[in-house]
């Protein structure tokens, strides 16, 4: 959908270059269709990005009408990702940062989207801040409830990106339209008039006559 994929390039641009790049929290999807792969976003944005920091990811689950929440996933810089055993083994994988120890994208990917997969996700960010002199813990929790249906539906944020985009385009045809016609209009303005180029030529052509009648031998 196009607004997925403006969302997607939008966070690919200020991400790039891992923890030491720009960080905007973009909201995850939360419809998948049914066999096909599927990205659970979670953004958690250090607010100071000065401060060294290091972090782990964890994912629970809970299915619709279940009351209790199960780890389906740990990651940390140091180890490989965990996933548990059921229907997550060999389909869910991180998809999140690597490469440093200051997470701040703990997304995850589902290679193959079953209806087993519906449901609730907790994603939860465990952050150590080191301050001169000591260490300052937090947890940060993103709740996502994903369904799972056939066919792709259209969400009313795509329509009204496309909507967008196709004034947008109208709007710039028409203002390069008028500023066409006001260049045509401002250089015609500073032409000299029909009338006045003629009489220019006229006393030209009358000018060099004299001039070749008076240097004529007798």
């Amino acid at each position: 959908m196009l607004s997925a994929a403006l969302s997607q390039l939008l966070l690919g641009l200020l991400m790039a270059g891992g923890a030491r790049g720009g960080c905007v929290e973009v909201a995850s999807g939360t419809e998948a269709v049914l066999g096909a792969s599927f990205r659970l976003l979670c953004i958690a944005c250090k607010r100071r990005s000065e401060t060294p920091a290091e972090a782990q990811g964890e994912w629970f689950f809970r299915p619709d009408g279940e009351p209790h929440f199960q780890k389906i996933l740990h990651y940390s810089p140091e180890e490989e990702p965990w996933v548990a055993p059921g229907p997550f083994k060999e389909v869910l994988s991180w998809n999140g940062s690597r490469g440093t120890r200051d997470l701040q994208d703990l997304s995850v990917l589902l290679s193959a989207v079953a209806r087993e997969h519906a449901g609730h996700y907790v994603c939860r960010l465990r952050r150590n801040l080191t301050f001169e002199g000591y260490v300052y813990s937090l947890a940060r929790n993103k709740t996502i409830r994903l369904a799972v249906v056939d066919t792709a539906r259209r969400d009313l944020a795509s329509i009204v990106s496309e909507i967008l985009m196709y004034v947008l385009i109208v709007v710039l045809t028409l203002w390069l339209a008028a500023e066409m016609l006001y260049c045509y209009r401002k250089v015609a303005a500073a032409a000299p008039a029909p009338d006045s180029a003629s009489e220019y030529l006229a006393i030209t052509s009358e000018s060099k006559e004299n001039c070749a009648g008076g240097t004529a031998p007798q």
